[in-house]
């Protein structure tokens, strides 16, 4: 952003890329995938770099208001300055965040979802998809609380999986009952209370019980819940946990 911004350019839309987008192995992979379909899709965009703090979410949810609003105004501070106005995420808990807590804050943008983005970007040609590697494929989605619940996104992902030509099949608690993979409200980071079961194990048997190939998931917290809830019954071999946007770089040949 700082580099478009010393040559007089300004891009279309910031990729707020997240913590975890940034730091975290798996979900780097979900960046690059990001990536190289706004890439293919010729979209002007920009991200901050150094220059981006956490959201703030993890400190809210723990109940560290102060924390929040000190990474926040930080945040607001440095996106005022580059005049952003339209921010795209892969991370639900930064698109919440951003689109809802930042405005009382002085922080008013268009926020969009990775998947409502990419939905766009094929509905106007962008992007087209080749190959049809996942024809027929079972393909069971996790509708991340984030992004379901709390903002009533549902369709946007549901429409990509099935442009793939993939066999959709749901899960017995599916958008507004979708049940969370355990990440959620700061989660992410302590270690669960005592119980019989862990919330992700519970989420990751409904997933296996639709017989899925590929568990779709549209938020790096959820890909990791449930990543370590297939790890746990031993199906690394049979079921693959992947982003949205890495069935849509794959089936794009990108």
């Amino acid at each position: 952003m700082a580099q478009m911004f010393a040559n007089g350019q300004k891009p279309e839309v910031l990729f707020w890329v997240g913590c975890a987008g940034s730091f975290d192995d798996r979900a780097k992979k979900i960046t690059k995938a990001f990536v190289k379909i706004l890439n293919k899709a010729k979209v002007s965009f920009a991200v901050l770099g150094t220059e981006e703090s956490c959201s703030g979410d993890p400190a809210k949810r723990a109940g560290n208001e102060f924390l929040f609003q000190m990474q926040a105004v930080g945040n607001i501070e440095v996106m005022k300055g580059y005049g952003i106005q339209k921010v795209v995420t892969a991370c639900p808990h930064c698109f919440n965040t951003l689109k809802n807590e930042y405005p009382s804050l002085g922080g008013n943008y268009e926020v969009i979802h990775h998947t409502q983005f990419m939905n766009e970007l094929l509905a106007a040609g962008k992007i087209t998809l080749e190959g049809g590697i996942f024809k027929g494929k079972r393909i069971t989605y996790h509708d991340p609380c984030y992004l379901g619940r709390a903002n009533s996104v549902y369709e946007a992902p549901r429409e990509l999986i099935q442009k793939l030509d993939a066999e959709l099949v749901e899960m017995k608690n599916c958008r507004k009952k979708g049940l969370c993979c355990g990440a959620g409200g700061a989660q992410m980071f302590k270690e669960p209370e005592k119980g019989n079961k862990d919330v992700n194990i519970e989420r990751t048997e409904q997933a296996l019980e639709t017989q899925a190939e590929i568990i779709a998931a549209a938020c790096p917290f959820c890909n990791t819940m449930m990543t370590d809830g297939i790890k746990n019954k031993e199906k690394e071999a049979s079921v693959v946990v992947l982003d949205i946007a890495e069935l849509i770089a794959n089936a794009a040949d990108l």
